[in-house]
């Protein structure tokens, strides 16, 4: 799906920093096709590259990180003003990790985390809305946070950005939720038409609400005890087994391997120089 923007209170970008950029580039261009296309100038002290797909931007890749950079995906939510935004990040219980700043041209940018520590970025858009492709094989498709506790997740995210949460599954207290912001599916049918036909077809097989899903809450009861509070990313794939095979034969190890859901056939792997992000084919109910 092409994207033109997002709304505040979205998700809307991602990028990674690692070491060796070189590496990261030729490890995703392997597995997904991207393209570079080098933002920084050569004298610069890091390099970032905006990550293209059929001629869209679908995130960012560059480096070497900073001392305060996640090691992994970032996923970056959609604000109207980072200022007003860190502040309420601050209220809430919140950490502001790196204090607002501009990137020329392109936007206004801080990097935060949540009371438990899972780590997020704020966009203020300029020229750069945020990512063009979106939900097609070899592009973003969710992002998650996991979480030990969800009513103190939701009353966090509430406060800065307006999500509510509703389970998948009704009765199951670790059940895996979704965080909607009100309105999101009528935004998006209004810009495609296409969107709103799915939302019609897919209303009896899908939860109620899902059309506002922004992004999805696990709980971290079902990880084990080494497991900690973070955010992370999902690529939509064409093939869910190949995605794999692919990943591991470019050095990728296992982190979860193939499995099934209820919508999804998918893997969570761990990129060369440490990323974890998962692949996840759509496979709707044979009776959807």
């Amino acid at each position: 799906m092409q994207r033109t923007g997002f709304p505040p209170g979205v998700p809307c970008w991602i990028d990674l920093m690692q070491p060796d950029v070189d590496a990261t580039m030729a490890f995703y261009s392997g597995l997904f096709g991207w393209t570079y296309e080098v933002r920084t100038p050569p004298e610069a002290p890091s390099q970032y590259a905006y990550a293209l797909l059929d001629g869209g931007i679908v995130g960012a890749v560059g480096g070497p990180p900073g001392s305060d950079d996640p090691s992994g995906w970032t996923s970056y939510i959609r604000v109207d003003s980072v200022d007003e935004t860190v502040a309420a990040v601050d209220a809430n219980g919140g950490k502001v990790l790196s204090p607002p700043m501009d990137i020329p041209r392109a936007g206004r940018v801080a990097q935060c985390a949540d009371p438990e520590g899972a780590l997020f970025g704020l966009w203020q858009p300029a020229e750069l809305l945020g990512v063009q492709q979106v939900n097609i094989p070899g592009s973003w498709n969710f992002s998650e946070l996991h979480t030990t506790a969800f009513p103190a997740a939701e009353a966090f995210y509430g406060a800065v950005f307006g999500w509510t949460s509703t389970a998948f599954f009704d009765g199951d207290p670790e059940s895996d939720r979704y965080w909607r912001r009100a309105g999101y599916g009528d935004f998006l049918a209004a810009r495609d038409p296409e969107v709103r036909a799915w939302q019609e077809a897919s209303a009896d097989s899908t939860p109620e609400g899902f059309a506002d899903a922004v992004a999805i809450a696990q709980s971290l009861a079902r990880e084990g005890a080494d497991a900690s509070p973070r955010w992370t990313i999902t690529f939509g794939v064409a093939d869910a087994e190949a995605s794999y095979q692919k990943a591991i034969e470019l050095g990728a190890e296992t982190v979860t391997p193939l499995t099934d859901t209820p919508y999804t056939r998918q893997s969570t792997v761990r990129d060369p120089q440490g990323a974890v992000f998962t692949l996840s084919e759509y496979r709707p109910p044979a009776d959807s």
